[in-house]
């Protein structure tokens, strides 16, 4: 009795740090929802605000629910392809599985493991991950802090860019994948306005016949604008 007592004392002491270091950084944003809602969509959104430290989110529990990346695991491999020479261009146009080959799975589970890429179960081809790890990722995309060559994750950021002019800079690669007879759709990326630079995740399911491409983009769009993007004032 005195033992358990004692681990829940523990448990609520480890709850109570946590939520102590990060409400102040953490914005729940539930007016996000709308969007979703609107499309019939069940999904989640995240953002990180570099030059303040803050986090803007939607839907927490599902922004760290594990999800399979689907082709947006490409995005690593091409990282993993560059650096270790076995991908020779950063403009090659290559199928998916046709480079998880090229580069081998022993080559692949290392540097997952070396990045800690979500669960890290590539070699048993159950490979899932969070937004709240793919947005982690993205940050250390932006600002070259992933174990890969400066080079290469500088190649790779600008095969990511959709839209640069003198407003902003929006970068973000989309994709879908199978998953429990439905489809989950990411949308991975930044936008950076006035020198600040502010990497996002955008996370949803729909029916596995849904088109996607133009729901994605709108959906992002929307959501930024709600934020206060493309105005200048960010």
């Amino acid at each position: 009795m005195k033992r358990a007592l004692l681990h829940l004392s523990i448990l609520v002491l480890m709850i109570s740090l946590f939520q102590s270091c990060t409400v102040n950084n953490v914005k729940i944003d539930d007016k996000i929802g709308k969007f979703f809602k609107e499309k019939e969509l069940v999904g989640t959104f995240g953002m990180f605000d570099n030059s303040r430290g803050d986090f803007t989110i939607y839907n927490l529990e599902r922004f760290r629910e594990n999800f399979p990346p689907g082709q947006s695991f490409m995005l690593f491999s091409k990282l993993v392809g560059l650096h270790t020479g076995k991908l020779a261009s950063d403009t090659i146009e290559i199928e998916f599985d046709a480079l998880n080959q090229m580069i081998g799975k022993d080559t692949l589970q290392y540097w997952v493991d070396s990045v800690k890429y979500g669960n890290k179960k590539w070699k048993k081809d159950s490979l899932m991950i969070s937004a709240d790890e793919q947005l982690g990722l993205m940050k250390r995309l932006y600002f070259k802090q992933l174990p890969f060559r400066a080079s290469v994750q500088e190649a790779i950021k600008k095969q990511l860019i959709v839209e640069n002019n003198a407003q902003h800079q929006l970068a973000y690669q989309k994709n879908e994948v199978a998953y429990k007879s439905k489809k989950i759709v990411w949308l991975l990326g930044w936008i950076e306005e006035n020198r600040h630079v502010y990497p996002f995740v955008l996370n949803y399911e729909t029916s596995l016949d849904a088109e996607t491409a133009t729901i994605s983009e709108q959906l992002c769009k929307e959501i930024l604008t709600h934020i206060g993007f493309f105005k200048g004032i960010m």
